[in-house]
């Protein structure tokens, strides 16, 4: 009997759960154009109030990850490793945990996306080194792989494009923010990639998309649940995102601050989380226990073995490795004003969120997939969460080639810097650790 799409939303309003047939019918006829909009935004406002389980979810995930070609790199490698982080503000742990772990001998052949919003993309930040090319044919992709263990591309239109439609009506139809359809959204495009071993990093706080610690638990169950349904190995970090991870937002700057880390520097928060999480891919493919791999992590860095393979990385995509070795090469912004302290006192809170707004006013990220990035755009933190201040002091430092936002974007990073008499209870950068 043909699928009936009007059944298929009658049952899930009511409460019912969709058959594995149901699911990949409605998947594979929307994406096809068989299925109008208005009926398919039904079917997605009827899963966003009465759930899925996780059964529905896998199902769906998978359904997603069908609708397009999945990456085979089998006659390359026996084994590939990769991360996927939620997102927020100041997050480029891509850029840093990939050569450390290519370095080590793992394949990482890797799809990334692009910034919307004031969450930045990985794609964007590593353009900001000149000629860096993100949009290699499938060829030079994987010969790049195969040369150097380790590429970092654009997602292709070809992996999940029932995704990139999905998402589309989810946007305008207020149901995003729905547990089944993020996480099928995010896994169905990772099953497509065809990875082995998956580390997930899902962030909670302010500047994250799940603001609460329940929630983002709840999400990295689901998607470790799902990941090893479809066979692959799987874990996932809860981690903290109530203040910019680093010091460091805006994609050169970003970068800037990576290729320090990987030189032995950089701010505390960033190397634990990006030793964390490298040490978690080379446990999750083998490599030896964790405290092990945190050995072999810390060494690739400390030799700099690691920051020579992003170097590598980066030639073999078309750019110019002498940015690494110099990052005064990198685009610096016409237009910088300093930010100070009103009062003196502790540093009690930041709302992220709002600080990723404000790097979006100065050029730092898109608020549509056509808008122009400035790669030199951002701010960088001198001061953070829980750090002392006195009247005076500098807090921060705004970067942008657009002069007349930098009065809105002071007066929005202040209201956004809370500064107290006492200081905050700490919070833990890793919260949990789930597989």
């Amino acid at each position: 009997m043909a699928l009936r799409m009007y059944d298929l939303i009658k049952k899930k309003r009511d409460g019912g759960m969709l058959s594995t047939e149901e699911i990949r019918a409605f998947v594979a006829g929307y994406t096809a154009g068989e299925i109008p909009d208005y009926q398919a935004s039904a079917l997605l406002m009827a899963i966003y109030f009465r759930g899925m389980d996780v059964r529905e979810t896998t199902d769906l995930t998978l359904a997603v990850r069908d609708s397009g070609a999945i990456l085979d790199l089998s006659h390359i490698c026996s084994l590939r490793v990769d991360k996927h982080s939620t997102g927020g503000v100041g997050d480029k742990t891509s850029i840093a945990v990939a050569p450390i772990v290519a370095s080590l001998g793992l394949k990482v052949a890797k799809m990334s996306g692009r910034g919307l919003g004031h969450t930045g993309g990985t794609v964007d930040k590593l353009e900001s080194i000149a000629g860096f090319r993100t949009d290699l044919t499938t060829e030079e992709f994987e010969k790049a792989v195969a040369a150097t263990g380790i590429a970092i591309i654009g997602q292709t239109a070809t992996l999940a494009p029932a995704d990139k439609k999905l998402y589309a009506l989810r946007d305008v139809t207020a149901t995003v923010d729905s547990m089944p359809l993020i996480a099928a959204s995010i896994m169905g495009k990772k099953l497509a990639a065809n990875d082995d071993c998956i580390v997930l990093d899902v962030k909670t706080g302010s500047g994250s998309f799940m603001k609460s610690l329940e929630d983002s638990r709840t999400l990295a169950r689901l998607m470790v649940d799902i990941g090893k349904r479809a066979g692959k190995k799987m874990c996932a970090l809860t981690t903290d995102m109530d203040a910019p991870l680093g010091r460091a937002v805006g994609n050169s700057l970003e970068v800037i601050e990576a290729i320090d880390t990987l030189r032995g520097e950089g701010p505390e928060d960033f190397r634990a989380l990006t030793v964390a999480l490298a040490t978690e891919m080379l446990a999750l493919a083998g490599m030896g226990d964790r405290d092990t791999c945190r050995e072999m992590v810390n060494e690739a860095i400390s030799s700099g073995r690691a920051l020579r393979k992003l170097a590598e990385m980066v030639r073999i995509q078309g750019g110019d490795p002498a940015f690494i070795a110099d990052t005064s090469r990198f685009p610096r912004a016409p237009y910088q004003r300093e930010i100070f302290a009103p009062t003196s006192g502790y540093i009690t809170h930041m709302n992220t969120e709002e600080l990723g707004e404000v790097s979006l006013m100065l050029g730092a990220g898109r608020n549509t997939v056509d808008d122009v990035i400035d790669m030199s755009a951002g701010f960088v933190l001198d001061k953070k969460t829980g750090e002392t201040v006195v009247a005076g002091d500098r807090i921060a430092t705004l970067y942008t080639s657009r002069e007349e936002s930098l009065d809105e974007a002071e007066r929005r990073f202040l209201a956004a810097t809370t500064v107290g008499s006492l200081p905050p209870e700490p919070r833990p950068l890793i919260f949990d650790r789930i597989e």
